[in-house]
């Protein structure tokens, strides 16, 4: 890995991924992202990880896509090069990943921030769309998935004219978890990750999974997935021992079978 940096337990339970351009403020170009791939590839098939964490750096989560890279392509050439396929992977990823959000988040920054499942947010955050200023239009997801965070109305001002909202704007219009001091944003994001490693792993995959359907279907649909998901929860040894351990007043532990 040259562009990302990958600690498997950097806390019990817990992988951390760091964006590693800080020169180019951490430009997401395709050799990043098929890094990325690999890592939650391999992130996901690890028994000792439970959660992830994407991080950048305090000046820059990631400040948009590689524009020199492309600045020169046609349609065709922007087809062929498929460069998009490498984010189904994070879409694709079982496990939680939060991302731990400092200083700019803007274009694929933004769009890989919110195909994460959480965000926490220092205070310098910066989030927005800015393609719309170069003659472009989001293409990772930007125009969906804002668009299911903050609302029709909001997206349209924040795509069309390309401006930037602070942190917590953000966590205003519910694109962000929470916001804290840029000195506390990691340590926000692994402790969230921590309880969550805590909770039974196959719950947690049903549940994430559930909860990303109730945006691709209708109400009845995604009704019908969950109750699916509810009644598969009781195929594993942790609901017994969940169960169990809320009778008997203590602490459960949870072994993910």
């Amino acid at each position: 890995m040259e562009l990302i940096k990958v600690t498997e337990q950097h806390e019990p339970q817990v992988a951390l991924i760091e964006l590693n351009r800080p020169k180019e403020l951490n430009a997401l170009n395709p050799q990043l992202m098929q890094e990325m791939r690999d890592a939650l590839m391999d992130l996901d098939k690890n028994e000792n990880v439970r959660v992830i964490v994407i991080t950048g750096n305090e000046k820059a989560f990631a400040a948009g896509a590689d524009i020199k890279q492309m600045s020169d392509k046609s349609a065709i050439d922007m087809l062929l090069l498929d460069q998009f396929s490498t984010w189904d992977q994070i879409r694709k990823t079982k496990k939680p990943i939060i991302a731990a959000v400092s200083g700019f988040a803007l274009g694929g920054g933004c769009e890989l921030a919110m195909t994460c499942d959480m965000i926490i947010a220092s205070e310098t955050a910066k989030f927005g769309q800015p393609e719309i200023k170069i003659g472009v239009i989001p293409g990772a997801g930007g125009t969906q998935r804002l668009t299911k965070a903050v609302g029709k109305a909001k997206a349209m001002e924040l795509i069309l004219t390309g401006r930037f909202i602070s942190a917590e704007e953000a966590h205003f219009y519910g694109l962000v978890n929470k916001v804290v001091p840029i000195e506390m944003y990691l340590k926000e994001a692994f402790q969230m990750a921590k309880e969550i490693a805590q909770m039974s792993p196959i719950a947690v995959q049903l549940g994430k999974e559930a909860i990303n359907r109730s945006f691709e279907t209708q109400l009845d649909e995604g009704l019908a997935f969950e109750r699916k998901n509810f009644y598969m929860t009781f195929a594993s040894e942790d609901q017994k021992e969940g169960m169990k351990a809320f009778i008997e007043k203590r602490a459960p532990v949870f072994k993910g079978k």
